[in-house]
């Protein structure tokens, strides 16, 4: 039984959600041939620094564009269009008909059957975050071999919404979770003592609150230093130099941080590395700013405050696309930061009950550890004995062997 485990982005915030079933299956299950595949050198980095840090060997394989006609495309049109990402599948076909099943986070693989007629491969998705977008929720759910779900919120709008058949769910946690900073780290800037805010814009235009109000958060901060701030974004948000969506067509540009923010003492700016997608802002924030990012999930694992920046005058009172805005203070100006910030840490205890219940209802989190359970979820769904086969201690990440390139 061959299963591919596919990265295909342009940068690495996926990688956290399915590469650690991808080990707990390398591990557990020797009798499958586990195939970690990404797409360009950033991802094969990140896969190799988990891997290094988890201490856990994995085949790995980097695919490129092989036809000239896709390499020619992405040259001219990659800075506004992901060309490279939709042209990988049409240009590695053989590997894809070499698996069994592809385990991936996103859907555009899902062009193997809708385009390119690979009917037989089985594609299970684990998805990529817990959060509440209506476009996570979309018919294309649906259209997957399996589903690995995070928890019951999750599940119950895949079944209502997305026409997902319950018997092509399992609830296994959220495996991202394994890789949890534990303690939680400190960043140098942090040594004054400040309370330090994560601020994490969302890249879409229509529900993002960086290009209405972002610099003016940043001034905020600037002018008032009782704050630390981590200026985070989704890690799309700066990657091009124009912003598009698919779940509503809008194009916008991020433009540019003046060297200002990036010289503030208590500003620390961080716009595409992997600390942005491997939960050490969430771990080490105070309070959390943000608009419709998954990321306040991975922050409510430890609830604290929570101030949400709505942009858009958005009518959110009871829309699931909205439900974590209860988690704590909306507000619709930077210029009410200064008081709302002190509100969310002094009312906290107001919302912790909140968070709480949006948590439980978001991750379905047992003593077993979820990639684990997530690994034995989709031998199980292939047919295969989902008995793990015995391990032994684990192994320190510095005796970690070094990957297999294929």
């Amino acid at each position: 039984m061959k299963i591919g485990f596919l990265f295909n982005h342009d940068q690495v915030h996926q990688v956290a959600h399915a590469l650690p079933v991808a080990l707990a299956m390398a591990r557990g299950y020797p009798q499958a041939q586990v195939v970690v595949a990404t797409t360009n050198a950033t991802l094969t980095a990140e896969v190799r620094r988990l891997c290094a840090r988890l201490g856990v060997d994995v085949e790995l394989v980097q695919l490129g564009l092989t036809r000239p006609s896709t390499r020619v495309a992405a040259r001219a049109l990659e800075w506004a269009v992901p060309v490279t990402k939709i042209g990988v599948y049409r240009d590695n076909l053989p590997f894809f008909r070499s698996l069994d099943a592809l385990v991936v986070a996103e859907k555009t693989s899902l062009l193997l059957k809708t385009r390119y007629g690979l009917k037989d491969l089985r594609i299970i998705h684990t998805r990529h975050g817990a959060g509440d977008r209506a476009i996570g929720f979309n018919r294309q759910s649906a259209l997957f071999d399996h589903v690995l779900v995070s928890g019951a919120k999750v599940r119950e709008r895949l079944i209502r919404e997305a026409g997902v058949a319950p018997e092509r769910t399992s609830l296994v946690g959220y495996p991202k979770f394994d890789l949890m900073p534990d303690p939680a780290p400190r960043l140098p800037f942090q040594a004054n003592g400040k309370p330090t805010v994560l601020y994490n814009p969302h890249p879409s235009p229509h529900l993002s609150s960086w290009y209405e109000q972002g610099r003016a958060v940043l001034e905020h901060f600037l002018y008032d230093d009782r704050y630390n701030l981590i200026f985070a974004p989704h890690v799309m948000l700066f990657h091009r130099k124009f912003v598009m969506t698919i779940d509503k067509l809008r194009f916008d540009r991020a433009g540019t941080i003046d060297q200002r923010f990036y010289d503030a003492p208590n500003i620390h700016i961080d716009l595409g590395s992997s600390a942005s997608t491997d939960m050490t802002y969430t771990a080490a924030a105070d309070i959390y700013l943000g608009d419709v990012s998954s990321q306040v999930y991975e922050f409510l694992h430890r609830p604290r405050p929570c101030l949400f920046l709505d942009a858009h005058a958005t009518a959110w009172q009871g829309d699931a696309n909205y439900a974590h805005w209860q988690a704590g203070e909306v507000i619709g100006s930077a210029a009410d930061l200064g008081a709302a910030l002190d509100r969310a840490v002094a009312t906290h205890d107001r919302y912790r009950p909140v968070q709480r219940a949006l948590f439980a209802r978001s991750f379905e989190l047992t003593a077993e550890p979820s990639a684990v359970r997530a690994a034995r979820a989709v031998i199980s769904v292939l047919g295969g004995s989902a008995q793990a086969a015995p391990i032994g201690p684990d192994v320190q990440p510095e005796a970690a062997e070094g990957l297999r390139v294929a």
